[in-house]
């Protein structure tokens, strides 16, 4: 059984010559630099400042630097659990992060392990689950898509939110796979410009055909009959369907509504709070109100507000069920029928079926 993590590498977290090491997407499109992961400290630094970012990609660096901290060296139940409990308030809004840091501690189980053995293994089967259920969010949201849409996207929600292939972008990179024409409107999503960085850069590695708008065109182009489906992420799901996302989600959904535009979250069951009954319960992290006074990125900083200006920076919004046509999880796609009759509440336990062998 093994006692030390051991190689691995997907496209924006891997583990090489004995390093955990996360792709800093603050510097993309145009340089592609990775840091070193030596210490918890050094994930919740990186998770807040945004070098590593999305949801299910949260909760499995956390999840694989608790497992490298214990491996070290002997740790006690108590320093690995204060260790957990920091990554855990790294971010409030995103729950992957939350699930996988219990999962890890074992919260509520009578059998708590502590063992370097069975974190790693649970780090592993965290991240191993999250890109199996990638590969399944893409194949059935892949089957809804028609030849020859155009389909718009917000914030990033691919290969470097996920460990897999993405969400939102895995059904469309599994769309355009399958010889699907499509062409996606990638909203640059303000104030840190998520899809114009992040999203375009991974439209553009895989030849998939896109193009870069303002968040503030999608009105326009759904007037004109442009756009044929909406995909979006998802950072927290209530039980009742309604979800938490990127700020500007709502903006888009309401549009969507009212242009007719079919609008879909797409996320794993991970991002299910069955805690949560209702969008109203879900915390909405504030960030720096830089953020929103200018830019900044592999080309530097740029300021075009007054320094002392006030700035509102809520880094999600909430979208409510009404406004979703459909959930495409892993599992499948849920109505928003469905949805309001409570499906989600029936897959409660199949939430954690394979994320943790013990």
């Amino acid at each position: 059984m093994a006692t030390k993590l051991t190689d691995f590498a997907y496209f924006s977290i891997r583990f090489k010559d004995g390093k955990l090491q996360v792709l800093d997407q603050r510097k993309l499109p145009d340089v592609e630099e990775w840091l070193d992961s030596n210490t918890p400290e050094d994930m919740s630094t990186y998770i807040k400042q945004l070098s590593v970012r999305g949801a299910p990609l949260i909760g499995v660096a956390a999840a694989l630097s608790l497992a490298k901290y214990a491996s070290e060296e002997k740790r006690t139940e108590e320093e690995i659990t204060k260790k957990g409990q920091y990554l855990r308030e790294a971010r409030p809004t995103a729950v992957n992060l939350m699930f996988a840091i219990d999962l890890m501690l074992q919260v509520g189980s009578s059998s708590r392990d502590f063992s370097a053995t069975r974190l790693i293994e649970t780090a592993y089967n965290i991240m191993k689950k999250e890109v199996d259920m990638c590969d399944a969010m893409s194949k059935h949201g892949a089957s809804i898509i028609k030849n020859g849409e155009n389909i718009l996207t917000h914030c990033n929600t691919g290969a470097l939110a996920t460990p897999g292939k993405g969400t939102a972008l895995g059904v469309i990179r599994e769309a355009h796979s399958q010889g699907k024409k499509i062409h996606v409107y990638v909203d640059e999503t303000r104030p840190l410009l998520q899809g114009g960085r992040l999203t375009a850069y991974e439209l553009q590695r895989e030849g998939i055909p896109y193009t870069i708008i303002c968040d503030n065109m999608a009105a326009t182009l759904m007037r004109s009959g442009k756009i044929d489906r909406v995909l979006v992420g998802a950072d927290r799901i209530a039980t009742n369907g309604d979800f938490a996302n990127k700020i500007g989600t709502y903006s888009v959904a309401v549009l969507a509504k009212h242009h007719n535009v079919p609008f879909h979250p797409v996320a794993p069951l991970s991002t299910v709070d069955f805690a949560c009954t209702s969008g109203k319960e879900i915390p909405i992290e504030e960030r720096e109100r830089e953020e929103v006074l200018g830019a900044s990125g592999s080309f530097g900083k740029v300021r075009w507000g007054p320094a002392s200006a006030a700035a509102f920076n809520p880094a999600f919004d909430m979208t409510t069920v009404d406004l979703i046509d459909s959930l495409i999880l892993d599992t499948g796609l849920c109505s928003r029928k469905e949805l309001e009759e409570g499906k989600l509440k029936n897959l409660k336990e199949a939430q954690v079926a394979g994320f943790d062998k013990q």
